[in-house]
Order: C-alpha cells, then structure tokens, then sequence
C-alpha cells in the first residue's frame, strides 16, 4: 500500500512544473531552429539525390548559424540553454547532413568503407563540438582548436559545387573519401585555426586592405563554386601542415581544471 502523503504529491508535482517551464529567449532560438531546419532539408534533398538542393541548404544552415549568436549579443539575450541548443542544431546541419550528402553523392560504391567514412565525419564532428562547449570558456577567441564543423560542413558542400561546375566524377572517388577522413582529424586535432574575431573592421586601416578585399571579391566571383572550395580547402590544409609543423602559434596549454564526462 502507498503511504506517500498527498502533500508530497502535490509539492512534487509543482516543482516539476517549475522545472519543465524554463524561461527562453525566443529570437535568437529562432534563428537556431533555422538552422537545423535547413539541416533536416539538406537530409531530405540528399536522399532523394538533389544534392545541389542539399548544398545550397547546408549554406543557408551555416548563415543562420552566425546570425543566431550575432542576435544573441546584439539583443543581450545570451543564455546556457541557446549555446546547447546550437550545438544540437549544428550536429544535424553541419554533422549528419554533411555525412549523408558525403556517402549517397560519392562513397557509396566503397560499401563498408564509405559508410564507415561518413560516420567517422559525423562523430568527429561530435565530438568537435563537445569539446568546445566545455573549452569556451578558456580558450582564445582568435583561434579554434581544431577546424570548426561548419567550415567542414561547408568545404562538403563546396566540393560538391565545384565537382559539377568542373564537370568531374564524385563517385568512389578516393580524393573525396581521403578528404571526408581527412575533415574528421582536423576537426578533433588541436590545430590552431584563425577565428578572424579579433579584425576589427570597423577601425580605420590602410587603403590597401579594401584594395585587397576587392581584388579577392573579385577572384571568387570569377567561378565562385570552385574558388571558394579551394579558399575553404587551403584554409584546413593550412592549419594541419602549420600544426603538424609547429608552425605558427604555439598550442593552447591544456587546462586540467576541465573534466569531460
């Protein structure tokens, strides 16, 4: 027989009301659920073998991705639950759909190996994130540690624009699979990547800066498909020769005060 006294019930349950009605701000989750919508399309369009479609979906992913943290400050409206959220959001946009565009447009034919390529992508990319959620707090903001998902996410999408644009076959192509494999590392690695947070271009610089900014607006506009995969491409080699090397910064000392469950 339950001898629970009612009152505890009662108690009980108004603390758990309490607890599942949590205070959000509403705009910059918005954005978020964006992202991962375009996330969820890019899937869709992927399976059904429109992968341009699925490319355009993941950029569209990765420009809600940068307004939804750009709403968040210029609103004051930070919190614990939009940064988890994100993340969550992210593995879908930049992780699973990236992996299953990867697999179904070109490793499918290496069977085992190729879906074994697109999971280590997506795991990695797991993994990736995690790692900055419980780093954020210590590390330097003008460097990622380890090639950030959305910049994989977005070298995928690239590789795809570029491959039709040049006319070239994807299909159990070994650069391709090298590459999945290779977007995986790097984005676990302690490579220092430059996060161009600290350029502040509202300051007055040189005149050759916008001289320059127009020279590479124009290089990309010439055959954007393929300029940018080869700008995001470089960008990620760089950072694993520089951190293979040595070159460059020194890694960031590791924190012991931070533990992972």
């Amino acid at each position: 027989m339950n001898t629970t006294p009612i009152h505890s019930i009662k108690n009980g349950t108004k603390k758990l009301g309490k607890k599942i009605n949590v205070n959000i701000y509403v705009l910059p989750n918005l954005f978020t659920t964006a992202n991962m919508f375009f996330g969820f399309y890019a899937i869709i369009h992927s399976i059904k073998g429109e992968f341009i479609i699925a490319c355009y979906a993941i950029v569209a992913a990765a420009v809600f991705d940068l307004l939804d943290g750009r709403v968040a400050r210029m609103t004051n409206s930070t919190s614990e639950f939009g940064a988890e959220y994100d993340s969550l959001s992210d593995i879908v946009s930049f992780g699973m759909a990236p992996g299953i565009l990867l697999y179904l447009w070109a490793l499918q034919p290496f069977g085992r190996i190729g879906w074994l390529a697109s999971f280590f992508y997506v795991a990695c990319g797991g993994l990736r994130l995690a790692r900055f959620n419980v780093q954020k707090k210590v590390s330097d903001p003008a460097y990622f540690e380890g090639l950030p998902i959305p910049m994989a996410a977005g070298i995928v999408a690239s590789s795809v624009l570029a491959f039709t644009d040049l006319q070239l076959e994807s299909l159990r192509s070994y650069p391709l699979l090298g590459m999945t494999i290779l977007l995986g590392i790097v984005m676990v690695s302690n490579f220092n990547y430059r996060s161009f947070k600290d350029l502040d271009l509202k300051r007055r610089l040189p005149f050759s800066y916008l001289v320059f900014g127009v020279f590479l607006f124009a290089m990309v506009a010439i055959r954007p498909e393929v300029t940018l995969f080869f700008v995001f491409l470089t960008y990620a080699l760089l950072g694993a020769i520089f951190g293979v090397f040595r070159l460059g910064r020194k890694n960031i000392p590791e924190v012991n005060e931070i533990e992972e469950g």
